[in-house]
């Protein structure tokens, strides 16, 4: 019996661990190692980012301005991004990114980096 449960446990893993990461593509680059230290500073009037491991990058078609502030569609959801989460500075990595938290089962941004879009 336990080794069936071994089995049915591992198909679960290979069949959850692809859907689960679709759409999930993380916001640290790891073939550049140089901007670690930068993505561990980065902070908004949130709190810190975090290293940018938890970061998602995000494509110019997820994300927009209206009304003076940031838009982005978090899990397909169009999220309004509080002016607090708007981190300041340079953008070193180029590409827009979002650190989300969930509330009540929505999405919510953390942080936001914008990229350029085009």
């Amino acid at each position: 019996m336990d080794n069936r449960f071994r089995r049915a446990t591992l198909i679960l893993f290979i069949i959850i661990l692809p859907i689960y990461t679709i759409g999930h593509a993380p916001g640290h680059d790891h073939q550049r190692p140089e901007l670690n230290g930068w993505y561990a500073s980065l902070h908004s009037g949130k709190g810190p980012c975090c290293d940018g491991t938890d970061a998602r990058r995000v494509d110019d078609a997820d994300w927009d301005t209206k009304d003076d502030h940031y838009r982005v569609r978090i899990d397909g959801e169009w999220v309004d991004v509080p002016k607090d989460a708007v981190v300041d500075g340079p953008n070193r990595a180029g590409r827009t990114m979002v650190w989300p938290y969930y509330l009540d089962g929505h999405p919510k941004a953390r942080c936001f980096m914008p990229g350029s879009m085009g």
